[in-house]
């Protein structure tokens, strides 16, 4: 059982990012899956995976660890205590000679735990005009470790907007994140079908793709 405290920062930051975005979480017909998997989205704010974890039905919240870099979330006693006991984070190291773990082991044991992931398969934040930027190899990597676990696509919409770049105060806009079908890969599919199988299958549920407006 999570200290009281922890339970606390939890939901004030859940309540925090619901009244500042609005948020309208989108769910695909058949559900999310049952059993621990990785939800993948686009990534173009610090925010984008407070958003899925706040959205996510309580259970499932407690059951979701984001994946980030050790550097930003170990650097001071608030940024440890909120990525390590509040969003329980699995923390990577960015630069390899930091390392003391293999990544996709300690995501591969994160899932073996009983826990789903959230993952950004662009790797950083995307400042550019593409819809998304090209897909690191790293989620390939973990599923073909682990080829049973379900991945879901997540497409985040306008939370860049309500936090623009140098901008310190929110501007109200309502966000949406919209859940697709679960995929598995298939057997025998190489490193670039899957990660264009995935970018295709993220792409599909943007507004832009969809005919909606932002």
């Amino acid at each position: 059982m999570k200290p009281l405290l922890t339970t606390v920062a939890a939901t004030v930051i859940v309540l925090f990012a619901r009244a500042v975005t609005a948020v309208r979480a989108i769910w695909p017909e058949q559900g999310l899956p049952a059993r621990p998997c990785i939800y993948f989205a686009n990534h173009s704010s610090h925010g984008d995976f407070v958003l899925i974890w706040a959205v996510l039905p309580p259970r499932r919240r407690q059951q979701t660890r984001p994946v980030a870099g050790a550097e930003y979330w170990l650097k001071s006693r608030l940024t440890r205590f909120i990525g390590r006991d509040v969003f329980n984070a699995v923390l990577i190291a960015r630069e390899r000679d930091q390392r003391t773990q293999n990544p996709i082991e300690q995501m591969a044991e994160a899932i073996d735990a009983g826990s789903s992931l959230i993952l950004f398969p662009e790797g950083t934040r995307n400042q550019t005009d593409a819809p998304v930027l090209p897909f690191k190899s790293g989620i390939f990597h973990l599923i073909a470790a682990r080829p049973e676990t379900e991945i879901v696509p997540v497409w985040i919409n306008n939370l860049n907007r309500v936090m623009p770049k140098g901008e310190f105060v929110p501007i109200p806009l309502i966000c949406t994140v919209t859940f697709g079908d679960p995929l598995r890969i298939t057997p025998d599919e190489d490193k670039d079908a899957f990660l264009e199988r995935l970018k295709i299958a993220l792409l599909v549920l943007s507004p832009r793709r969809t005919g909606g407006g932002e």
